[in-house]
């Protein structure tokens, strides 16, 4: 069974805590309205055009999700400007909130999704109880990939993820 690549995109797609006025070298401004978004000047959200060649050479070993509070409007929003197709997505039954044994709220809704398995995650929330959830938890082999919401995917990110998926 091909292994799931879980996706978020504020921070790892969208480095959204880089320095306001300094766009991220190779990253590319848009502005966006998603749903919720209906006051004031658009969401302002940086993408790197080659972040989606990288996801697509990934699609070799993975099938690729989107795991982001934009659920399917990333297939508008997002996929689009990087090259993507259209991505299943996690239509999470709560955002936010209280989750057990204080790991992110999205965790335990991961391990529901994945359903037993191997998967990797790619988010800028994740922390050692996220970690100790999964592993206690999940039978399927997992990658809980912590990326900096100030610079976003890396080059070894996706080589790390290439080499994991290769190993399976």
């Amino acid at each position: 069974m091909r292994p799931l690549l879980l996706i978020d995109v504020d921070g790892p797609l969208n480095p959204y805590a880089a320095q306001p006025e300094r766009r991220p070298e190779g990253y590319l401004t848009h502005r966006t309205r998603p749903t919720g978004w209906l006051e004031g000047k658009p969401l302002r959200v940086w993408l790197n055009p080659g972040h989606g060649a990288e996801l697509l050479a990934l699609a070799r070993w993975y099938d690729l999700v989107w795991a982001t509070t934009w659920k399917g409007e990333a297939n508008a929003w997002i996929g689009p400007r990087l090259g993507l197709p259209e991505l299943p997505y996690i239509d999470w039954p709560q955002m936010h909130g209280r989750a057990p044994g204080g790991t992110f709220w999205k965790t335990q809704y991961i391990l529901r999704y994945a359903e037993g398995r191997p998967f990797a995650w790619v988010d800028d929330d994740i922390a050692a109880p996220d970690r100790e959830m999964v592993e206690r938890e999940h039978r399927a082999a997992a990658l809980l990939v912590h990326v900096d919401e100030r610079v976003g995917l890396t080059r070894p990110d996706f080589d790390a993820l290439a080499d994991w998926a290769a190993a399976l």
